[in-house]
């Protein structure tokens, strides 16, 4: 009895032998050593955490020894005790205005559309002024740890090619407009090539195609509402500039006698996935139309104290169950970078000093702002925005050594949005694929670009007779 006891015993050691030296489970990519705030529905921060990542997709999401134990993955990066959280996402910009970064500023809207951008644009603005453009705002943005953006221009398909290229996301909304543009010439023209644009890029990665009627005040009815129709039948997003200023209100309750969420409700204009740029003058009706309808708003404190627009109530508009996402607006104009720690950072103080009370809009809740709020406002929700096993794998590594991190005192949320930078980024991962590391952009030709803005920066400056 007593050799069989030992015979088993031997028999159960060797097992568990063969199970410690068995190899794990292969995977592409593992990221630990760091802090991961996981954005998920408990918002998880795991001390010493990891992420394994296949494919295109993650894995698992757990503490470095688990994850360690449990794969083997081809590649590893150390985060080496820094932050691990999900790509941030850009909810609102105008990329290849890049090109036109800091050609005039200090002006009013009106101003600056009319006697500069618009000129500009009708003799420069081209697809390979777009695609050059897209390219420096992607560089950017990669830098800056935004890993997805949502972009309204003209000659999306360009947008579309650039970001592609270069691994990121993006939700590209070709502007449609009821004047002539860089690109088409009527409405009509611009929706029957946008549904064309929608069938080729629909199944793509890491393009997002859409329909970006440019706002309420600049588009008529019927074609307000053909948009909507297109973006339904098809299932794309619906991109809009809504409520932006107060001569926009003024101007649509002298028009129509209804505010612009009120007049694009009874359009129907809503029935379709709408992320809504800016929402800055919505009284309680407006922010009750837009929750029930689950209308996404990307907030832009930036450029809504840049352009002197207002101040969004996004505490209302959060309370009244509103989707809440951040975005830069244009890099020319209204703000003239793509940095989405600045707006982290600005939208928090701006709320306090505005409502004058300290405690709303706290760091955690901007965070989520940044990554899963903006996801769930653009209907991606289940995709991005969170580091969760199933969901898109894109994540960035915030490094903390900084002397302006520290000393740190166990709230990451607080240190990522009043002292980290944009710069602090050293990693980035889009769709499974390492775009930047140790902070260096890996998938864009720094030489090229670095050309090409210098040769639109010259034809820039012959326009505007600065040469």
């Amino acid at each position: 009895m007593s050799r069989l006891f030992i015979i088993y015993c031997a028999l159960i050691s060797l097992a568990l032998l063969l199970a410690a030296c068995a190899p794990g489970e292969p995977v592409d990519l593992l990221v630990s050593g760091g802090t991961v705030l996981t954005m998920d529905g408990e918002r998880r921060v795991i001390e010493d955490g990891a992420v394994a990542v296949q494919g295109d997709r993650i894995v698992a999401v757990g503490t470095a020894a688990e994850l360690n134990a449990r794969f083997i993955p081809r590649k590893r990066i150390q985060a080496k005790g820094g932050l691990i959280l999900p790509g941030l996402i850009n909810t609102h910009t105008h990329a290849a205005m890049a090109l036109y970064r800091g050609a005039a500023d200090d002006l009013t809207l009106q101003d600056w559309l009319t006697n500069y951008i618009f000129p500009l644009e009708a003799k420069l603005t081209t697809a390979e002024f777009v695609y050059w453009g897209t390219k420096l705002a992607v560089y950017e943005m990669i830098q800056g740890g935004i890993t997805t953006f949502v972009d309204m221009y003209y000659f999306e398909d360009k947008v579309a090619e650039a970001s592609a290229e270069a691994g990121m996301r993006v939700v590209a909304g070709e502007t449609i407009l009821d004047f002539p543009a860089p690109d088409f010439a009527t409405p009509a023209e611009t929706l029957e090539w946008t549904e064309k644009f929608i069938e080729q890029w629909k199944d793509h990665p890491l393009v997002i195609p859409a329909a970006a009627p440019h706002s309420a005040y600049l588009l008529a009815p019927e074609h307000l509402k053909a948009a909507a129709d297109l973006a339904r039948r098809t299932g794309t997003p619906l991109l809009i500039h809504l409520a932006e200023t107060e001569t926009e209100i003024g101007d649509m309750q002298e028009k129509r006698q209804q505010t612009p969420v009120a007049y694009l409700e009874d359009l129907g204009f809503f029935e379709a996935s709408v992320l809504a740029a800016h929402c800055v003058w919505v009284n309680e009706k407006d922010q009750k139309i837009l929750a029930e309808h689950g209308v996404g708003c990307s907030h832009n404190p930036s450029s809504n104290m840049k352009l002197a627009s207002g101040v969004a109530p996004v505490t209302k508009l959060r309370e009244a169950g509103v989707s809440m996402g951040l975005g830069t607006d244009g890099p020319s104009g209204s703000n003239n970078d793509l940095n989405l720690f600045e707006e982290m950072d600005l939208a928090a103080k701006l709320q306090k000093v505005t409502l004058g009370d300290p405690t709303v809009l706290p760091a955690r809740i901007v965070v989520a702002m940044a990554t899963i709020e903006g996801a769930k406002a653009l209907g991606l929700g289940k995709e991005i925005g969170s580091l969760e096993p199933g969901k898109r794998a894109d994540l960035i590594v915030v490094d903390r050594t900084g002397f302006h991190a520290l000393p740190y005192y166990d709230d990451a949320y607080s240190q990522l949005v009043y002292a980290l930078k944009a710069g602090d980024v050293t990693t980035s991962v889009i769709n499974g694929q390492v775009v930047m590391e140790r902070g260096k952009v890996l998938t864009l030709n720094e030489g090229e670009l670095r050309r090409q803005i210098a040769h639109y920066a010259k034809a820039v400056r012959e326009v505007l007779g600065k040469n």
